[in-house]
């Protein structure tokens, strides 16, 4: 079973993009950019989602252990 969690090699900030990326199996610089498209739509309630993220998905080296 796949695990969500935030990448430790796949990261720009603070690697939750890069983890949702390898979790969907999708590339990560399409789903940063359909990210930022989400942000100018949603008024910025995309970047409040990323900040609860960052908090709640594990980074990659606590998920594996």
């Amino acid at each position: 079973m796949k695990k969500l969690y935030r990448s430790r090699t796949n990261r720009k900030f603070a690697g939750v993009v890069g983890g949702l990326a390898e979790y969907l199996g999708m590339d990560s610089t399409l789903l940063r950019i359909l990210f930022v498209l989400g942000l100018f739509i949603s008024f910025g309630t995309f970047f409040l989602v990323y900040l609860v993220w960052i908090f709640v998905v594990p980074n990659e080296r606590d998920a594996i252990r």
